[in-house]
């Protein structure tokens, strides 16, 4: 029988070190190219926005009577977004995402007056959610996304940084938001793609407090110069009412050279009989790398039983002239709008004079970093 000797143990003790720093080794590398192999599907994006606002021919301060009380205040038009006077602040925004082969998530979180504007039906601490979701590639043909997702209608969204014009339109500001449901992504072929989904009443992104659903849909048309998609949304809103809301809209922007672009949004909303109807054209013209001018033009019309901003049967027109220059990841933006009201019992707008009048006449100054 062999004898284990000081010599052999010491060899033995030594064998069992290098074996299990080996193996040590060999976990942490396995370890590492997991975590390598995360990070490489994982990002994060946003944007931090701040703006400077003052009207030409509208009140830019509180107006005060004897007793000091607040008898007016600063004008803006009845869109979302960018309506404070001086200097403002918009939002934070950051995106945090994951893409897998097979499956992935979105968390979108907001902080700040405009991310509290757009997410206005989320209660503390959920209002600095902007999306929520995850999604599953079932194929390469089918997705499916289940969460809280921005809406699928519209020209424009949320985030400054998309959109071009920093102020956004009335059809924008009085069409949904956000939805939180379930939907189904399909590719068709090469240039057409459609969309079925199952949602919560709008903008209601936590959860379903009415036990009412709504149904959306989109057929998409896409090539390397542009795209267009038809959209629409049906659905019980509002918890006292059996009345659904009825929505469609049309979506589309093209290239026609490489520095002239054109986009258009229409849209017809009613429930009941209430609701509005409208459209804008987006012509934009890039004059050099770094800047770009363009315009929204835009004509809104409350229906005659009634409307949710000015009233039943007003009308609105919006001119929004904005430019963008880019400085690397910074991006400025002066902006002259002019809002005319009319069609309604009383001027909409107070005067610096408190006199009421018809129109709005503003200039933005707006600083967008995008990352």
């Amino acid at each position: 029988m062999k004898k284990f000797t000081i010599t052999n143990i010491q060899k033995i003790f030594l064998l069992g070190v290098f074996f299990g720093l080996g193996s040590g080794l060999q976990a942490q590398e396995t370890e590492t190219t997991e975590v390598e192999s995360f990070m490489s599907k994982f990002s994060i994006s946003g944007s931090v926005d701040s703006y400077f606002r003052t009207n030409f021919n509208g009140l830019n301060k509180y107006e005060y009577n004897d007793a000091g009380e607040p008898i007016a205040g600063p004008q803006a038009p009845a869109s979302s977004f960018a309506n404070d006077p001086g200097f403002a602040i918009g939002m934070a925004n950051v995106i945090l995402g994951y893409e897998g082969e097979k499956v992935g998530f979105v968390a979108d979180l907001v902080f700040g007056p405009r991310g509290e504007d757009a997410v206005f039906a989320s209660a503390a601490p959920s209002n600095i959610v902007n999306q929520l979701y995850v999604y599953w590639n079932v194929s390469d043909a089918v997705t499916l996304t289940m969460g809280n997702f921005n809406t699928f209608l519209g020209y424009e969204v949320i985030s400054p940084a998309a959109n071009f014009n920093y102020s956004t339109s009335y059809m924008f500001s009085y069409g949904p938001f956000s939805h939180t449901g379930i939907r189904a992504d399909f590719t068709i072929d090469d240039n057409w793609s459609a969309m079925l989904a199952v949602m919560n009443p709008t903008d209601w992104t936590e959860f379903n407090p009415y036990g009412k659903y709504s149904f959306g849909g989109q057929l998409g048309y896409s090539t390397g110069e542009g795209s267009a998609f038809l959209n629409l949304i049906y659905g019980e809103q509002m918890p006292l009412s059996d009345e659904a809301t009825f929505q469609i809209d049309l979506t589309t922007g093209w290239d026609f050279s490489d520095a002239f672009y054109l986009g258009l949004n229409t849209t017809y909303n009613t429930t009941d009989g209430e609701g509005f109807y409208g459209a804008a054209v987006y012509p934009q013209i890039q004059t050099s790398e770094n800047f770009a001018i363009g315009l929204r033009a835009e004509y809104f019309k409350e229906l005659e039983d009634g409307g949710p901003v000015y009233g039943a049967d007003a009308e609105a027109l919006d001119f929004t002239l904005t430019g963008s220059y880019t400085l690397g990841s910074l991006t400025l933006k002066p902006e002259l709008r002019l809002d005319k009201v009319s069609n309604t019992a009383s001027p909409v707008f107070l005067n610096s004079d408190l006199e009421g009048t018809d129109n709005l006449s503003s200039f933005v100054l707006a600083a967008i970093y995008a990352f």
